[in-house]
């Protein structure tokens, strides 16, 4: 039974993690600033960014395996954030800790932004971990490259087993400002959803998908980086005519309502081969099953919001 240390515990993807880990048989420990008040790990309070706090905590638990998904992801502002710098240097300070103490395993959260996005470039491709160039023009996505590029050197030098897991595009009901959460609420309140022209190409991922997967990559012995999606492609025109459909109100979704960001690309998919074949993990929940399942776990947020 492996010792597992989750950093980003209680976040979005984290949260989902643990039940994955947990299902593994595996002894599983969270760290989050502000844990919650549940039984879903054993539960550390202590913040990435305090050096020490992080150093004590390894020393003490000494753990074998460890998931690395915490990072500076503010809406809004996580893409231009300063605060990126900051979390590549407390990334390696992790990775170092967890190294001197006897780790074993070490599987970070990278995302689809470490790939260029130049359309003439991508092509309509699925993204390959190996022939997509990594030319990042967020702050977000040059802090997650360097994070990984920084991170597989300092394995191969001291012999630690690492994998990066590059995450495409995650959904469920925890955040409400993302894009399927932000339709599903406008229907649920009667408001039009405007959308722009819908026409990109996206690879959706449930978040229990994603989570499980970065487990099952805990779990195997794959190196360097993985992508994590579905290898299907969706358009945003496609989810949200889904959404009006299962909430009866497809006259709410208003396409070509708002412009598209200048530059954004058309069509953002994994190669998912190495997930598939080298961690043995494929994506299982369809997308109108995660659709329905956000929809219900949105609806049920709002109801205790009004009991409360």
């Amino acid at each position: 039974m492996a010792v597992v240390l989750v950093t980003g515990a209680s976040g979005f993807l984290g949260r989902h993690a643990l039940t994955a880990l947990r299902s593994g048989g595996h002894e599983v420990h969270g760290l989050s600033r502000r844990p919650p008040a549940d039984d879903a790990c054993i539960w550390h309070v202590g913040d990435m960014l305090d050096a020490d706090a992080v150093a004590r905590l390894i020393r003490s638990l000494r753990p074998s395996h460890l998931l690395h998904l915490a990072w500076v992801m503010e809406h809004g502002r996580y893409w231009t954030s300063p605060e990126n710098v900051r979390w590549v240097e407390a990334t390696l300070h992790l990775a170092r800790q967890f190294e001197a103490a006897g780790g074993r395993r070490f599987v970070g959260a990278g995302t689809c932004a470490e790939y260029t996005w130049d359309d003439a470039i991508l092509g309509g491709r699925a993204i390959d971990e190996q022939r997509t160039p990594r030319a990042p023009d967020h702050f977000y996505g040059i802090a997650k490259n360097a994070a990984f590029e920084l991170l597989a050197a300092y394995s191969r030098a001291v012999g630690l087993a690492f994998a990066w897991g590059r995450l495409f595009f995650p959904y469920g009901p925890d955040r409400p400002t993302m894009l399927i959460p932000e339709i599903v609420t406008a229907l649920q309140e009667g408001r039009p959803a405007l959308c722009t022209h819908g026409r990109q190409r996206r690879d959706f991922i449930h978040v229990s998908d994603a989570a499980a997967a970065f487990a099952a990559m805990l779990d195997s012995e794959v190196s360097g980086a993985v992508n994590v999606g579905t290898g299907t492609a969706t358009t945003i025109a496609d989810v949200a005519t889904r959404l009006g459909r299962l909430l009866g109100r497809p006259e709410l979704i208003k396409l070509d309502a708002r412009a598209a960001r200048p530059g954004e690309p058309q069509c953002l998919v994994a190669d998912v081969g190495r997930l598939r074949d080298e961690v043995g993990f494929v994506a299982k929940i369809a997308l109108d099953d995660g659709l329905r399942a956000t929809i219900a776990s949105l609806s049920d947020t709002r109801d205790d919001h009004r009991n409360a």
